[in-house]
C-alpha cells in the first residue's frame, strides 16, 4: 500500500488486521474502487504465494466513509491505528508491525510526509 503512497493517493493511517484492513487514505484522481482493486491483487499474490495457497483471499466489498473535516479525519485515523488494541492484539498500538501507529513521530506525523 505504501508503494504509490505520494504518487496516486496519501495514506493517513492505516491497520492490516488477521481477516481484513482499515485505511484512512486521501484519494486523487484515480477513483477509490481502482485503488481497492489494485491494492487487494497485490497483496492477496502476495499472501497466496506465501501461505502456498490459491484463489479468492479478500471478500469484494469494501465500506468507505467520507471524512467531513479535520475532526472527523482524526478520529478516523485514532480509531484506525487503535483496532489492533481494541483487539487484544497489542497492548499498545505502536506496538502493531502492520499498521500506521509505529511510524508516528512525537507530533503525530508520519515521518515520509511533509508537516504541511
Amino acid at each position: 500500500m505504501r508503494e504509490n503512497d505520494g504518487k496516486t493517493y496519501r495514506l493517513q493511517a492505516w491497520a492490516v488486521m488477521p481477516n481484513h484492513v482499515h485505511l484512512v487514505v486521501d484519494v486523487w484522481e484515480t477513483p477509490l474502487s481502482k485503488l481497492f482493486n489494485f491494492w487487494k491483487g497485490a497483496t492477496a499474490r502476495g499472501a497466496n504465494l506465501a501461505l502456498k495457497r490459491r484463489g479468492r483471499f479478500w471478500q469484494r466489498e469494501y465500506f468507505d466513509t467520507l471524512i467531513r473535516d479535520d475532526e472527523h479525519l482524526k478520529r478516523a485515523g485514532r480509531y484506525t491505528e487503535n483496532n489492533p488494541v481494541k483487539a487484544s492484539l497489542v497492548a499498545e498500538r505502536k506496538a502493531w508491525l502492520w499498521g500506521s501507529a509505529r511510524w508516528r513521530d512525537e507530533y503525530k506525523r508520519l515521518p515520509w510526509q511533509s508537516a504541511a
